[in-house]
């Protein structure tokens, strides 16, 4: 198999984990609040990816020296994005959520990718990509809506 090919494949299954996740995130969201259901599912993928260690190794933590601090961040964006779905799904639906949430993704990696920040190759923004954007942001108008 092309290695495009399992790229995309493994693109299309993290978006398809996003979808589930997000329903599941907003019924721990309903038990217990919003920042319940940011620590709980932070919680158990800590176990998850833990357990995945111990049984076949890859960590390489002696490299945390090398790692720029804001690396580290990531961890409170995770838990910004557990309770903002937790509160956007039941009160939208969860193809809103997603809707919205896919959109500020595109937006900011575009940013990200044009500036070439945080280590990531420049990809400049063109005036086909700029109207690409423009038909995203349109058509999560309608969705939306």
């Amino acid at each position: 198999m092309s290695t495009l090919i399992v790229v995309l494949l493994v693109g299309l299954g993290a978006g398809a984990l996003i979808g589930l996740q997000n329903p599941l995130a907003s019924l721990l969201g309903n038990r217990f609040g919003l920042l319940g259901s940011a620590f709980v599912t932070h919680l158990a993928g800590t176990l998850l990816a833990g357990l995945i260690l111990l049984l076949f190794g890859g960590g390489s933590f002696s490299a945390w020296r090398d790692v720029p601090w804001y690396a580290f961040l990531a961890g409170f964006v995770g838990v910004g994005i557990i309770a903002a779905v937790a509160y956007t799904v039941p009160r939208i639906g969860v193809t809103s959520a997603v809707t919205l949430m896919v959109a500020g993704q595109l937006v900011v990696g575009a940013i990200i990718d044009h500036f070439g920040w945080l280590g990531v190759d420049v990809n400049a923004l063109t005036p086909a990509r700029g109207l690409g954007f423009g038909v995203l942001l349109l058509g999560t108008w309608l969705v939306v809506r």
